[in-house]
């Protein structure tokens, strides 16, 4: 497969549906005074309510996953040259970009710090007396690499990049072409997953398609205050056939305690 952009970002490490969120709209016509009240109590208090500010660059490090937070993980921070810009990001319909950024572990929106990790799974044990070669070999190569980036936004920036991943993958979920570090890529589909953490969270399998190969890919979307984490992941043991794999459960759920 020719994809080495997502070779790129994967192996360094690099990923996606459903619905915006709904706002509830009420109120009664026959409430009188009371509704009326109400109302103006609920707006003073959300005018009181201060505009979220950004964690700064430093405080966005010191929350950051780092090398021991995740049993059975290799942590660290990724090496400027496996970083893509969203300048080397060409995207075919527009509504679609905030989800190839997240793929491909680029900024999304403009984040007042950002920061990224690198994590890797550790392989699990193969090769046991008795056991299946074939099966022995998939477990030794059963490594999942999670492109994890994290942002940090004044006022309502981090929620509005969960909100636009929302839209993207529903608006694109039949699939798009894009353009990363100058290869290009088809995405042939989106699937929702359920995935839990921080105020909010969201996941996705994406499924690239190139010269009749498939490769599944997980993206996970995770907010906690001003503070927006996408996990963009492959896995070595999938990568041939387009098989599944599981979310990254465990780095999630790490990134959402230290954020929290």
């Amino acid at each position: 497969m020719r994809s080495t952009a997502i070779r790129r970002t994967a192996v360094a490490a690099t990923v996606v549906s459903l619905a915006l969120l709904a706002t509830a709209c009420g109120g009664g016509s026959d409430s009188g005074s009371a509704d009326k009240g109400a109302d103006a109590k609920g707006k003073d208090s959300a005018a009181a309510k201060p505009a979220a500010k950004a964690l700064t660059a430093a405080e966005l490090e010191k929350a950051a996953l780092a090398q021991g937070d995740v049993k059975g993980h290799k942590i660290s921070k990724t090496a400027a040259k496996d970083v893509i810009s969203g300048d080397d990001i060409k995207v075919e319909k527009e509504v679609c970009a905030p989800l190839v950024d997240a793929l491909m572990g680029a900024q999304v929106g403009e984040p007042a710090a950002f920061t990224k990790r690198t994590v890797v799974s550790e392989p699990k044990k193969g090769g046991q007396d008795g056991a299946d070669a074939e099966e022995a070999f998939k477990a030794a190569f059963d490594i999942t690499t999670t492109q994890l980036a994290l942002g940090s936004y004044d006022g309502k920036g981090a929620e509005e990049s969960v909100a636009s991943l929302r839209t993207a993958a529903t608006d694109c979920a039949g699939g798009f072409d894009f353009t990363a570090a100058g290869e290009k890529q088809k995405v042939s589909k989106i699937t929702e997953e359920q995935v839990k953490g921080g105020e909010e969270a969201v996941a996705w399998t994406v499924q690239l398609e190139q010269d009749g190969e498939k490769v599944q890919l997980k993206l996970v979307a995770l907010r906690q205050g001003p503070t927006f984490a996408s996990f963009s992941s492959m896995n070595l043991a999938a990568m041939g056939g387009g098989e599944d794999f599981e979310l990254p459960t465990a780095v999630v759920e790490a990134q959402a305690a230290k954020l929290a």
